[in-house]
């Protein structure tokens, strides 16, 4: 399971980063880091995440998200 993070950056422009909630490891979204690979593909595959809130996504809104994502 993944949960969504946000940060705010000082120009209110809103960037998202993910955690995995089995090892509390934070994932950047970048091609060349293995687990945003792993990622991509555990979404792909109908996994949870969850919303910076906490809230689990709807696999159709997870995807929908994805496709906005590197």
């Amino acid at each position: 399971m993944y949960k969504l993070k946000q940060i705010i950056i000082e120009t209110g422009v809103v960037s998202y980063y993910c955690q995995r909630l089995s090892d509390n490891a934070f994932i950047p979204f970048d091609l060349a880091n293995t687990d945003y690979q792993t990622f991509k593909k555990d979404i792909a595959e109908g996994k949870t995440l969850q919303n910076a809130d906490g809230n689990e996504m709807t696999a159709e809104a997870a995807q929908e998200f994805m496709r906005n994502l590197p």
